[in-house]
C-alpha cells in the first residue's frame, strides 16, 4: 500500500519527463514502484516470515471453546414397553500447553533462519532491480548512438553513391563502382531500418520496467573518461567481501542453517512430548430420564493434568522423514557451495572486465578517431582523383563499426561496475547516484520511423 501510495505521488513529480530528459536515479524510483517483479519479491518476503510466526504459535497457549446440544431417543422393549427421551447440552473450554516437543523447537528455529533469508533475498531483488534497470537503460542509450551512427552512415553511402552515379555519367568511373556503392547504399539503409527497430524495443523493455513510457534519457558525454573506484582496487578483498556481504549467497547460508534444523525436528519423531491440559465444563440434561420431562441440576466440571506421549512405532514413517530432511539439508549445502564457487569466479571477472574496459574504452575512442581520419583523407582523396569509390566504401564501413563499438564499450563499463557493486554485496542507492552524475548529457529522443 505504502509503494502504490509512493508511486502516485512519484507519477505526479515524474509529469515532465516526456519534456525534459529523465536521468537513471529517476528511471530507477519509476522501476522501483512499478516493477512487478520486485513487488512479487516483496510478497514473497512477507509469506515468508509468516512461517516463524505460526510456527511460534504452535508452542503457545492453545485453548479452544466447544459447545454440544444433544437429543437422544430410547426405545424400551421390555416388560415396560415406551420411549424415553432425553437432551443435554454442555459448554467446556478446553487449553493446553506444551512443555517439552522438541521438534516444535527445532521448526521454529528452522523457520526464523529462513525469515532472515526472506529479508537477504528481498535485499538481492532490489540489487537485481538496480543492474536490471540500468541493463534496461543503457541499452537504450547504445541503441540511440547506434542509430545515429547508422544515419550518418547511410547519408555518407547516400553520398558516395550519388558521386559514383555522376562519374559513371562523364565516364570517370566504371560500372563496377556504381554497383558497389549501390550496395553500400541498399546495407546502410537495412542498418538504419534495424538500428530503428531495436531502439523501438530497448525503449519498450525499459517501459516494461518502470510501468509507464519514458521517451528521453541523458548520456554520458564525449570527453568520458572511465576510472576504477578507489575501493575496488583489491580483487582478493573484493572477493572476501563477497562472500561475507552478498545478500543472495546469505540467503543460502541461511537456507542451509534451516535444513540443519528441519533434521532436528525430523529425528524428534522418535522423542516423547510433554504438555499440560487443563478444561472447564457445564452441562444439563432434561426430559423423560429426569422425571416428568424435568430439568436435572447443572453439573460442572474442572480438571487439569499432565499428558505424555511417548512414539513407539510410525510405520517407518518417522526414519522417512529424517532421510529426507538429512538429502535436503544436502541440496541445500550442495547449492550453497556452488553459488560461493560462482560468486568467487563472476567477482573476479567482474573486476578483471572492469580493469580492461578502462583500457578498452579508450583504445575504442581512437579507433574512431582513426578512423574518422581515414574517411575523411579517403574523400578528400576520392575527390582529387587519388583513391577510389571502393576506397572511401571501406574507411565508412571501418568507421561505422568503430562507431558501434565505442558507444557498446562506453556503456558496458558501467553496468560492469554495477555487477561488480552487486557480487560484492555493496550495490546501493549511493552507487547508483554516482554512476548517475556522469551523465550530464541529454541524449536526444532519434525518430524510430522507418524511412521509405
Amino acid at each position: 500500500m505504502i509503494r502504490r501510495t509512493l508511486a502516485i505521488a512519484l507519477a505526479t513529480v515524474l509529469l515532465p519527463l516526456s519534456a525534459h530528459a529523465a536521468d537513471l536515479l529517476q528511471v530507477y524510483e519509476m522501476a522501483r514502484n512499478g516493477d512487478p517483479q520486485l513487488s512479487a519479491a516483496e510478497s514473497t518476503r512477507l509469506f515468508d516470515k509468516e512461517g516463524a510466526v505460526q510456527a511460534r504459535a504452535a508452542l503457545l497457549p492453545q485453548i479452544n471453546g466447544v459447545a454440544s446440544l444433544n437429543r437422544t431417543r430410547t426405545e424400551d422393549r421390555g416388560n415396560n414397553t415406551g420411549t424415553f427421551e432425553s437432551r443435554r447440552r454442555t459448554y467446556t473450554i478446553d487449553g493446553s500447553q506444551t512443555l517439552f516437543n522438541w521438534s516444535q523447537f527445532s521448526t521454529l528455529r528452522a523457520q526464523r533462519e529462513l525469515s532472515r533469508a526472506a529479508d537477504f533475498n528481498l535485499d538481492s531483488a532490489n540489487d537485481d532491480l538496480i543492474v536490471r534497470t540500468s541493463a534496461a537503460y543503457f541499452n537504450v542509450l547504445v541503441a540511440i548512438e547506434s542509430l545515429n551512427a547508422a544515419k550518418t552512415n547511410e547519408e555518407a553511402a547516400k553520398k558516395q553513391f550519388d558521386f559514383a552515379d555522376k562519374r559513371l555519367e562523364v565516364g570517370l568511373a566504371p560500372i563496377t563502382d556504381v554497383h558497389e556503392a549501390r550496395a553500400q547504399y541498399d546495407q546502410a539503409r537495412a542498418n538504419t531500418i534495424v538500428s530503428q527497430n531495436t531502439l523501438a524495443d530497448a525503449y519498450q523493455a525499459l517501459t516494461e520496467l518502470t510501468g509507464q513510457p519514458v521517451t528521453n534519457l541523458r548520456g554520458l558525454p564525449e570527453d568520458f573518461r572511465p576510472e576504477v573506484p578507489a575501493n575496488r582496487g583489491n580483487v582478493d578483498q573484493l572477493v572476501q567481501s563477497a562472500v561475507s556481504q552478498n545478500p543472495a549467497l546469505k540467503a543460502q547460508e541461511l537456507q542451509v542453517n534451516a535444513s540443519e534444523a528441519s533434521v532436528q525436528a525430523a529425528r524428534a519423531g522418535h522423542l516423547p512430548t510433554l504438555a499440560l491440559g487443563a478444561s472447564v465444563g457445564q452441562g444439563a440434561t432434561w426430559g423423560d430420564s429426569t422425571g416428568a420431562g424435568g430439568l436435572s441440576p447443572d453439573t460442572r466440571t474442572n480438571s487439569v493434568g499432565l499428558t505424555l506421549n511417548v512414539p513407539i512405532f510410525a510405520g517407518g514413517a518417522t526414519q522417512s522423514a529424517v532421510r529426507q530432511a538429512l538429502a535436503q539439508r544436502d541440496i541445500a549445502q550442495d547449492g550453497y557451495e556452488q553459488q560461493k564457487r560462482a560468486l568467487d569466479r563472476n567477482t573476479r571477472n567482474a573486476y578483471q572486465t572492469l580493469v580492461a574496459g578502462i583500457s578498452e574504452v579508450e583504445a575504442r575512442r581512437l579507433a574512431v578517431v582513426s578512423a574518422q581520419s581515414a574517411y575523411d583523407a579517403s574523400q578528400v582523396g576520392l575527390e582529387v582523383g587519388t583513391r577510389t569509390v571502393l576506397d572511401v566504401i571501406q574507411n565508412q564501413r571501418i568507421l561505422f563499426s568503430a562507431q558501434l563499438d565505442y558507444a557498446n564499450a562506453r556503456y558496458t563499463f558501467l553496468q560492469n561496475r554495477l555487477l561488480l557493486s552487486q557480487a560484492v554485496g555493496a550495490l546501493d542507492i549511493a552507487e547508483l547516484q554516482e554512476i548517475n552524475r556522469l551523465l550530464t548529457v541529454d541524449a536526444g529522443n532519434p525518430s524510430t520511423t522507418v524511412n521509405n
